[in-house]
């Protein structure tokens, strides 16, 4: 029986004898063979071959690092080491074998000598473990079998599960509050002081929202919306926001913890990826010189020009939904639809999100490829160099892709339209869009609304049905069986009992080595959205919290049932992923703070309650200290003022001279009033307090909650001490 365990399987088309092709994979094959590499060829739809590693390979690989796999974990007579390992070996060995030609099996794989390479997802007791109570819809999450993933998959994949377990059991914390906040704003639906005004308004005459087919409008019909605006942006958004901040920090510095406990259980908590490079190098090759640490001040001004180039293409993608949505507001308030004509700011802003998520979708796609080019520019020293660099690269790529749009729609939006009269406009005739009347915050709202649950469930959806779909596809080009006719009844014809395991295997779907990788960009992704405009959008931790459950479903499923075996990957932490997850926690008090500051009234309204309200004067009990800020926040327009392009002729009989704007500015020359910079001033001392206080929260907490648990501390320093007392 255990000569019939493999541990890897090359796939090839059935080639012509003595075609290049044949030539090549039988050199390739033959250098396997010098290195005493077990070869079994099967043949079906396609060629198969099976390689098994010697044991001596593996008995070098314990003495050279003294390696805690050269316990024996399997029974298994077969393996003195783990199944693991084995694999992770003979992967590195089939990539760094070189043919004759100076061929590699990567090189080899594009020109389709070999079409696929893959180990083999046995039947052994801790996969089926891993089917029946892992990899199902109904298993439940709160507790994953780390140990058994670890066992199967390799500590790569076992960390990564125990992170995204870690960070989901966290988020329920954090969904919890914003739930809690987002339900405080609806009980104050109808008692804002602030929305009543709004709503009684209804002498308040506005200033047309576009140039043409907009009338004056009265401040009252935007109730509902103001009501809605105030829900979101009040005084529990700001506590929220500070909680986000530190909680990050919290999530982060107990993983550290989590982290440390598991991998000294794994004896791998000094254990060096660089050590562990060079001893396979020299196995594979005794003759292997190391390949030296270099830097190419030129190389790296290039990458870098051309980093920024690709950060002023995602700028300028930012621009273009811009003049989209100015485009789209003209011409919707010039629809034959009254609808349409009634809410076009609102049909420009979601049509506008919607394509922002295409945008992304297809951004994507470009971002990988540029990142892995600029990667082949630095020409990395090793492989985990090389994923690093790449991680850094398309993370960068695809903040700027996600997030430049909201940027722009957070502290730009309403702040460089200019005003009545004096509108910034595209190209001299677009104007561009201004916030709604009750603030921006809305406009924000509901562009993370759109863009998260599009991106969660279109793309867990996805994630689940194409590989499902296609799985199912292979599985039906099956050919059938091949029979023999023996006196005159059909009988199956006897198969080698490894072929029908081997095409099962083949059938599933493709890995490659960036799985994993996709599987963290995504989560980082949506833990900067999760945490960076959460001012703006108490939700999202929810909706991550209810996506990440059906993430870690679906990840189970694909990997145990649907895509061959991943080659197993040894770590002992998440690797660069940390560090920007560490980022993405300082751009959350910065993105938070400025969202609080600029974007919200919540600045605004504290001025006016404390320094021009009513409150202000002694004699004012029993009095809301916001009442009178609406009319206040309003300016005066003489519609005499109004450029040519704006057409509202028809109505000035009807609406006499003088109209309102949200602006603090001047009636007779439009300047900015005494009130604009008092609020500025005060917006830029809220900004530089939040970030300082949070910060230093941050800081407290990262010192408070030490990275490595006492008893991990304590276990290192008896291991040492036994080792140096054993050795004297």
């Amino acid at each position: 029986q255990d000569e019939e365990k493999w541990d890897f399987v090359l796939v090839s088309d059935i080639h012509e004898v003595g075609s290049q092709k044949e030539i090549k994979r039988k050199k390739f094959l033959d250098e396997l063979s010098k290195k005493g590499f077990t070869i079994k060829k099967i043949e079906d739809e396609k060629l198969f071959y099976g390689v098994r590693a010697p044991n001596q390979i593996f008995q070098k690989y314990q003495w050279l690092l003294r390696n805690p796999d050269s316990r024996r974990q399997n029974p298994d007579a077969h393996q003195d080491v783990p199944v693991t390992t084995r694999i992770r070996i003979v992967n590195f060995i089939l990539q760094n074998t070189v043919t004759p030609d100076l061929e590699k099996l990567h090189d080899l794989m594009k020109k389709k000598v070999f079409e696929a390479s893959f180990p083999l997802h046995e039947k052994e007791e801790v996969r089926e473990f891993l089917k029946e109570n892992w990899a199902r819809w109904r298993s439940k999450i709160h507790h994953q079998p780390i140990e058994m993933i670890r066992c199967y998959f390799g500590e790569k994949v076992a960390l990564y599960f125990a992170w995204l377990g870690w960070y989901t059991r966290l988020l329920g914390i954090a969904a919890l509050a914003g739930t809690v906040v987002f339900i405080s704003g609806i009980t104050i639906f109808n008692s804002s002081q602030v929305s009543k005004e709004i709503c009684e308004a209804n002498t308040t005459i506005m200033c047309p929202l576009c140039d043409q087919n907009c009338p004056f409008w009265y401040l009252s019909e935007t109730c509902t919306y103001a009501k809605v605006t105030h829900m979101i942006d009040n005084e529990a958004t700001v506590v929220f926001a500070m909680f986000m901040a530190i909680w990050a920090t919290v999530f982060l510095e107990l993983w550290k913890r989590n982290r440390a406990t598991v991998v000294t259980n794994w004896d791998l908590y000094g254990w060096d990826e660089e050590e562990e490079e060079l001893a396979l190098q020299l196995i594979n090759n005794l003759q292997h010189e190391p390949r030296q640490y270099q830097h190419s001040y030129l190389r790296s001004t290039i990458v870098l020009i051309l980093v920024l180039v690709m950060i002023a293409v995602m700028i300028g993608i930012a621009h273009a939904l811009v003049i989209y949505r100015v485009v789209a507001t003209a011409l919707f308030s010039q629809s034959q639809c009254e609808f349409l004509r009634e809410h076009a700011n609102m049909a420009a802003m979601v049509t506008g999100a919607v394509l922002h998520y295409i945008t992304i979708v297809i951004m994507t796609k470009v971002n990988r490829r540029v990142a892995l080019f600029l990667c082949d520019l630095e020409k990395p020293r090793t492989f985990s160099q090389r994923e690093k660099n790449f991680t850094m690269k398309i993370f960068t790529f695809q903040f700027f892709t996600h997030f430049s749009s909201l940027i722009y729609i957070a502290f730009f939006l309403g702040r460089i339209n200019g005003h009545p009269g004096s509108y910034v406009r595209i190209a001299g005739k677009w104007r561009l869009e201004e916030c709604h009347p009750s603030g921006c915050i809305t406009d924000l709202f509901i562009q993370m609304g759109i863009i998260m649950v599009l991106k969660q469930t279109i793309s867990n959806v996805m994630e689940y049905l194409i590989p499902c779909i296609a799985h199912k596809l292979r599985k039906k080009q099956q050919r059938p069986k091949k029979k023999r006719v023996v006196l005159g009844e059909e009988e199956e014809e006897a198969e080698d009992p490894c072929k029908q395991q081997w095409l099962n295997n083949y059938r599933l779907n493709e890995v490659n080595i960036f799985s994993l990788f996709d599987e963290f960009l995504e989560m980082v992704i949506q833990y900067s959205f999760t945490t960076i405009f959460v001012a703006a959008f108490p939700l999202a931790p929810l909706l991550a919290f209810c996506s990440n459950i059906c993430e870690i479903h679906v990840d189970a499923i694909k990997m145990m049932r649907l895509y061959r075996r991943m080659v197993p990957r040894k770590a002992n932490d998440i690797g660069i992923w940390l560090q920007v997850l560490e980022a993405v926690g300082i751009l959350a008090v910065i993105g938070n703070g400025l969202v609080i500051a600029i974007t919200s009234d919540f600045i605004p309204l504290q001025v006016y309650k404390y320094t021009y309200g009513p409150c202000v004067t002694a004699n004012s009990s029993g009095v809301d200290c916001s009442t009178g800020y609406i009319n206040h926040s309003l300016s005066v327009f003489r519609i005499q003022d109004f450029e040519p392009q704006t057409r509202a002729e028809a109505l000035l009989a009807l609406t006499g001279l003088c109209r309102r704007y949200r602006d603090y500015r001047n009636a007779d020359d439009y300047s900015h009033t005494a009130q604009f910079w008092h609020i500025f001033a005060a917006r830029l001392a809220f900004l530089i307090i939040f970030e300082h206080v949070a910060l230093c929260v941050k800081l407290i907490a990262a010192w408070y909650i030490p990275d490595v648990p006492q008893a991990v501390k304590n276990q290192l320093l008896d291991k040492k001490h036994t080792n140096l007392h054993k050795e004297l």
